[in-house]
């Protein structure tokens, strides 16, 4: 005979169980997501951007044309990313940029590009429930770019795909 006791513990283990799976779940939709929008885009590298507290964040998905390229997990030190930005982004802003020794951006900006290895960018918010949760970014690494139009287009498509069900993390 099963008792509450026994009950509630499956209960309980029946919950995390379905909790792991969604997560999992979302986690793959971000994955396929940024696998899609990056082959589709030709771009060397596509991240997602996830803000934990005071505008500082991690990547916690990417997609890479050269595995080299990787900066999953970085923590992103990019100390020029302060409220001003922020509420551009929370805005809906896309930022465009087609080469960053060219661009009109903050010398600290730029060298933080610099030290990840990017030569162009594309930033596009990921919003949910009208809150700026991170950014989705595509990166040229090697070559400059001007983003299209579309490209824009995809990306926020993208953003609010992932925005629909944002990956769980506990940093």
């Amino acid at each position: 005979m099963n008792s509450p006791r026994n009950q509630r513990f499956e209960q309980g283990l029946q919950n995390l169980a379905n909790r792991i799976s969604q997560t999992l779940e979302r986690d793959a939709l971000v994955q396929q997501t940024t696998d899609n929008l990056r082959a589709t885009l030709t771009c060397d590298r596509l991240v997602v951007y996830y803000f934990y507290g005071e505008w500082k964040g991690q990547v916690i998905f990417e997609s890479l044309r050269d595995r080299r390229l990787s900066i999953y997990g970085s923590t992103g030190a990019d100390n020029c990313f302060n409220e001003d930005y922020a509420s551009l982004y929370q805005a809906g802003r896309a930022r465009a940029i087609a080469d960053i020794e060219t661009a009109a951006i903050h010398p600290c900006h730029r060298e933080f590009l610099q030290s990840i290895q990017v030569r162009a960018n594309l930033a596009v918010p990921i919003l949910n429930s009208r809150r700026l949760w991170g950014l989705l970014i595509a990166h040229q690494c090697y070559q400059t770019r001007c983003w299209s139009t579309s490209d824009i287009k995809q990306m926020q498509t993208a953003a609010e795909t992932i925005a629909t069900a944002p990956p769980i993390r506990n940093n």
